[in-house]
Formats: structure tokens, C-alpha cells, sequence
């Protein structure tokens, strides 16, 4: 299933789509694999799969120390690639959210080669802009992959317009300005960031909110007017919260996306 059609089955279903993230290598590949599946089985439309990255300027405390965990424990690229492959296995849309300067010492076209053969749906790139994307655009193009670009606050109602034209399967609204983490309330710019963005973006294009959520309520609050729900740090927060006990960090992540999906049911 690709992302879009991900969407379009919510969109039936009257209801947003639930984006879950954590990145890959944490707590371990092989406890990542199995925590994110266990994220898609409970009710995870699609999947981000963070690439572990040394200077993680957007990430909060949380996705830092997850990411810290999976580099010390020698976390690489193919790790990442493998993740992605066992995840998509699954039947749920997976694309790989990730910094530009790992896919640049990868090789650009290399990586989009890689990624689509191990079944990945595409890329979140949340340092690169459009006008300075235009390799990953043509690499994504060449191989078949979602290129999905973030607008935030701040955003000027052309660089809403730039974005939102370049980007496939769905637009990430930031709608907290800041770096990631959950948060006890969900960003009043939301909303306002979502109604603007639908003003330029192409009918077809899904905008889904992320930065904050962190239970079912708030899922339902964002659901409301937002296509799509995006869960990163909460789900962490699961993981960090068992450390060394992989049943016990599935059951909590098994928890909570089962929450979030009913309350993206509720928005």
C-alpha cells in the first residue's frame, strides 16, 4: 500500500490517518523491527523510521537520546534500509524520515535505489527545503518515492505554495514551533497552519500535523481538522520507559498506538 492510498482509506473511513515514528536501532535493530511492527499492527497507518543522526538540531531530549542509544550501539545505514524492508513486510506504508546529510554521503541516487528496492515508500526531509532539494526530487522521481517537505508558523504563504507543489504522498505541518517532544497540550498554530496550508496545497495532497500529540484526546483534537496525526516522541517516550524489557516496551507501544487510532476514530 503507498502512502496516498494509506490516506484515501482513512479519508473513507472518515477519519485521519495515524503516522507513528521511532527511529530505527532503538533500542537494538532487531527490538526496533519488532516495536514498529507491533506499532503497525495496532493501528498505524504509516510508519516513519528515523535515521539515527549525531546532530539532530529539530529533535527534542527524547528523539536525541533514542537516536544516541541506536548510534552507540553502532546503528548504520543498511541497519536502517533493513528496518524499513521488514516493517513495509507488513503491508503498511514506511518511509524513512532522516536529515540531508546522511543521504548525501550515501549517495543521493543510490539511496533512493536502495530504499525503493527494500520496499520504502519514500522520505521525510526536514532540513531541506524544495528549492534546495532538487537531487532528492529527481532521485524520488527516477525510483518512484514520496517526497514529503515541511511547512511550519513561520512559513510565508509562498513557501506554502513551493512546498506543498513538490511534495507527494503528504505534507508535514510542524505545528509547534520548536524542536519534537510531546507536550501536554497541542499548539493553538495547528489548526490556522492546516487551514492555510489547504489554501495552496493540491487537493489531493493529504497535511498531516506533527510535533506534540501524545495520547488519544489529543489525537482526536488534531483529527479534527488535520488529515493526518504524526506520533514520534510519545512512542519513544514507551521505549525509554522499559529499558532492557523488550515485552514490556511492545506492550506499552501496542497501548498506545491502539489509543491514538481510536482517537483519530474520535476527531
Amino acid at each position: 500500500m503507498s502512502v496516498s492510498t494509506a490516506f484515501d482509506k482513512a479519508r473513507a473511513e472518515g477519519r485521519a490517518a495515524l503516522v507513528g515514528y521511532l527511529p530505527a536501532g532503538f533500542p537494538d535493530v532487531e527490538g526496533g523491527i519488532e516495536i514498529i511492527t507491533a506499532m503497525a499492527e495496532a493501528g498505524c497507518d504509516v510508519i516513519e523510521i528515523g535515521l539515527p543522526y549525531s546532530d539532530p538540531v529539530m529533535d527534542g531530549p527524547t528523539i536525541q537520546a533514542a537516536a544516541q542509544q541506536a548510534l552507540d550501539g553502532g546503528v548504520r545505514t543498511r541497519d536502517v534500509l533493513r528496518t524499513v524492508e521488514a516493517v513495509a513486510a507488513t503491508g503498511v506504508p514506511t518511509l524513512v524520515m532522516t536529515y540531508w546529510n546522511p543521504v548525501e554521503r550515501y549517495g543521493v541516487d543510490r539511496f533512493a535505489a536502495d530504499l525503493a528496492a527494500a520496499g520504502g515508500a519514500g522520505l521525510i526531509t526536514p532540513d531541506i527545503t524544495p528549492d534546495y532539494g532538487q537531487a532528492w526530487s529527481a532521485a524520488a522521481d527516477a525510483h518512484g518515492l514520496d517526497k514529503v517537505f515541511l511547512v511550519a508558523p513561520s512559513s510565508t504563504d509562498e513557501r506554502i505554495e513551493l512546498t506543498t507543489s513538490a511534495s507527494r504522498g503528504f505534507v508535514y505541518a510542524t505545528a509547534v514551533m520548536g524542536v519534537t517532544g510531546a507536550r501536554e497540550a497541542t499548539s493553538d498554530l495547528a489548526g490556522p497552519l492546516v487551514e492555510r496550508t489547504r489554501r495552496f496545497a493540491p487537493d489531493d495532497l493529504p497535511v498531516a500535523v506533527g510535533l506534540g500529540v501524545s495520547n488519544g484526546d489529543q489525537a482526536a483534537a488534531v483529527a479534527s481538522y488535520a488529515d493526518g496525526v504524526i506520533v514520534g516522541s510519545a512512542f519513544v517516550r514507551c521505549v525509554l520507559d522499559h529499558p532492557g524489557d523488550r515485552p514490556g516496551a511492545v506492550a506499552a507501544v501496542r497501548a498506545l498506538a491502539a489509543e491514538l487510532a481510536d482517537g483519530v476514530r474520535r476527531g
